[in-house]
């Protein structure tokens, strides 16, 4: 309950305990539903924060990405980093994701050499340049 609804409902209850309010309260016969409430009385939600870690720019990604600081991203960095949500669904942590961690409940067996492997694979094609690291604009592109 929030902060501010507290007093409210205290102030209800206490109403409600009168026993001179309840004696006044009697039935008329009809029920009248609420209004809506305007516009101008409705103040507006702000938008939840995002997440403190959720990257907004190219650029984030490969700070995140980049755990020594040179300002490019190494292989084994990119699989470290997109190898998360195989850790995440490897929930008895024996390096295999079962048809029962996968997504749907169904699929072969998959090692995570096996998954590392093809986040190797997919850095190698978005190497565009070939020097064997990713750049943010490299990161920003599609791989081929």
């Amino acid at each position: 309950m929030s902060p501010l609804a507290r007093p409210a409902v205290a102030l209800c209850l206490a109403a409600l305990s009168s026993a001179s309010l309840a004696q006044s309260l009697k039935w008329s016969g009809t029920v009248t539903p609420p209004s809506e409430p305007s516009a101008e009385s409705t103040p507006a939600m702000p938008a939840p924060p995002a997440p403190v870690d959720a990257p907004q720019r190219t650029g984030d990604y490969l700070t995140l990405m980049d755990t020594d600081g040179d300002r490019r991203v190494s292989p084994e960095e990119y699989q470290n980093w997109l190898t998360y949500a195989f850790d995440g669904m490897d929930r008895n942590h024996d390096g295999v994701l079962t048809s029962d961690e996968q997504p749907g409940g169904r699929g072969k067996p998959v090692t995570r050499a096996d998954h590392r492997q093809r986040i190797a694979e997919r850095f190698k094609r978005q190497d565009r340049d070939g020097n064997g690291f990713l750049d943010a604009q490299e990161l920003s592109s599609p791989p081929q």
